[in-house]
């Protein structure tokens, strides 16, 4: 009962109420994305660790998905996210390390 409850304001959260039957080939890249981000924040977890999150995106969902990932940091989750893509950190105000060859540069 608690862990349905949680999983449910999770959905909520994430605007995915009405797919919660649904397995991953009827969802679109967008509610698998979202999905997988519910997966990973229904237990409140300290750390978020989000590895290319938006890479099979199109710009719109990427958008959502970054706004997505700021909305948990603000809530008070420490959000660490990988990409390839400077373009996709364009605007945000928190810290941004840079790896080259393995090293920070």
């Amino acid at each position: 009962p608690m862990i349905r409850k949680k999983v449910h304001q999770t959905l909520r959260y994430l605007s995915l109420t009405n797919k919660e039957g649904y397995y991953p080939p009827q969802l679109s890249g967008g509610e698998q994305q979202r999905v997988a981000i519910a997966r990973a924040i229904v237990n409140n977890p300290l750390i978020l660790l989000a590895d290319e999150p938006t890479g099979n995106l199109d710009p719109d969902l990427t958008m959502e998905i970054m706004a997505l990932l700021k909305e948990i940091h603000i809530r008070g989750t420490t959000v660490l996210v990988a990409t390839h893509s400077k373009e996709l950190l364009k605007g945000t105000t928190r810290r941004i390390v840079t790896l080259n060859k393995g090293r920070i540069v």
